[in-house]
């Protein structure tokens, strides 16, 4: 990330803060956001990412506003090795399904993104035309060390974008690693991006990430690296036939693109709509959104469970006696933790 980009971010902060210092009427900003005001959107989600809990309350009254006006959108995680193209690919995708007349959301999960300010906060400086384009939101999330996580902060933003109206949205993870799982829990479509011509195809991912994919894509095949790509995405094809068979009734695709050329863009979007269509029709999409409820519901418990937790002074008091011990090799983690549980 620039010095430019990261002064740029600072201020859009700061911005925010002194807007929330202004009043907050859940009311009146449910109201801006069911007519599309991005900034009424914005300032709910600051309101959401805040540890102050007056805000995060008036956050939370808001999103129960808008409840009923959530859940029509189609929700596709993107993921894909470093160096992937992940930025440019969803520009030139998010460009095209806008072109198709719908609006499409870009949120980010990053549990990194506390020590490294997260990948998308360069990435929106990248996504030029995308970033300026009426019909579309750029928006970063920030772990801001939350016990909750961003995951949980993404998805909450995910139905205020929904409420919004933007039909498709579109979760992008930073790389291959452990956001995966909560990403693929909170969309309907997981498309995993991956590079032609490094070596042996099925190094470098995780053989759990490539079974949760509903598609691969090998980008940049462009230029002399269009038969690496077919080449690859044939490989891919053969392994991924491998896999058990999945619980949608969804044969995985494999497909090639150019970001550049803008080419195979279409035809991805063409399988999105066929996976659409295809657990529409065996009732596998709507069984799948009411078991995600289900898995926010018990993140959202145990969170705040441990929340509840930690804002105990003497709760943390014993919590920090007992580090101490496992620090000092005087009781394993588990003997740590049940001696903690019965402090409760």
């Amino acid at each position: 990330m620039t010095k430019k980009s990261k002064a740029s971010n600072i201020q859009q902060i700061i911005a925010r803060k002194k807007e929330l210092s202004k009043g907050i009427d859940p009311s009146d900003i449910s109201k801006g956001i069911l007519t599309g005001d991005k900034q009424a959107l914005s300032k709910a989600i600051t309101l959401l990412e805040s540890r102050k809990k007056t805000h995060i309350d008036s956050g939370q009254e808001i999103l129960q506003q808008l409840l009923p006006y959530t859940g029509k959108s189609i929700r596709i995680g993107i993921t894909g090795v470093p160096g992937v193209g992940k930025s440019t690919f969803i520009e030139s995708f998010g460009n095209h399904l806008i072109s198709l007349g719908h609006k499409v959301a870009v949120l980010a999960i990053d549990p990194s993104s506390e020590k490294s300010g997260g990948s998308i906060l360069g990435d929106k400086t990248r996504m030029e035309s995308l970033s300026v384009n009426e019909n579309a939101f750029i928006r970063p999330t920030s772990s801001s060390g939350s016990l909750g996580g961003v995951s949980r902060k993404t998805h909450e933003t995910m139905l205020l974008c929904e409420a919004a109206g933007f039909d498709v949205i579109l979760i992008e993870t930073v790389g291959v690693g452990q956001s995966e799982t909560a990403v693929h829990q909170m969309t309907d479509f997981f498309l995993l991006l991956m590079l032609a011509g490094a070596g042996d195809e099925l190094q470098g991912i995780k053989r759990g990430i490539m079974e949760m994919a509903d598609a691969l894509v090998i980008t940049k095949a462009d230029g002399d690296n269009k038969t690496k790509a077919k080449s690859a995405a044939s490989a891919y094809k053969m392994a991924m036939h491998l896999f058990p068979p999945s619980l949608s009734g969804w044969v995985s695709k494999t497909a090639i693109c150019s970001s550049i050329e803008n080419s195979g863009i279409h035809e991805i979007w063409d399988i999105v709509e066929e996976y659409v269509k295809t657990t529409t029709s065996n009732n596998y999409f709507s069984s799948n959104r009411t078991n995600q409820r289900e898995y926010w519901l018990r993140e959202a418990f145990k969170s705040q469970l441990l929340q509840s937790y930690f804002d105990d002074p003497a709760w943390q008091k014993r919590f920090d006696d007992c580090l101490e011990d496992v620090k000092n090799g005087l009781l394993t983690p588990h003997a740590a933790a049940d001696k903690l549980i019965s402090f409760t």
